[in-house]
């Protein structure tokens, strides 16, 4: 399996953070509560990465923790 790039943009004026996973691709948002949202290809159908909304509010703690359901399809790209 071709290993893909993982790549990470945040955009300080929106407040999102994008995490995206090879190029990008048609797709679709899908919401998966808490202000996060999957990037899903239309065409295969697979999760192709994830936006993260309000993430400056999420750092104010010390320690920064945002749970995403990693499916095996994605952590196959990256590994």
């Amino acid at each position: 399996m071709k290993k893909e790039k993982l790549y990470l943009h945040y955009d300080e004026e929106g407040d999102m953070l994008e995490i995206r996973v090879g190029k990008p691709t048609i797709s679709f948002m899908r919401d998966i509560g808490r202000d996060i949202f999957e990037r899903i290809d239309e065409k295969t159908g697979k999760i192709k990465g994830f936006t993260i909304f309000n993430f400056k509010k999420r750092t104010e703690k010390k320690s920064i923790s945002v749970t995403l359901p990693l499916k095996r399809e994605i952590r196959e790209l990256i590994e």
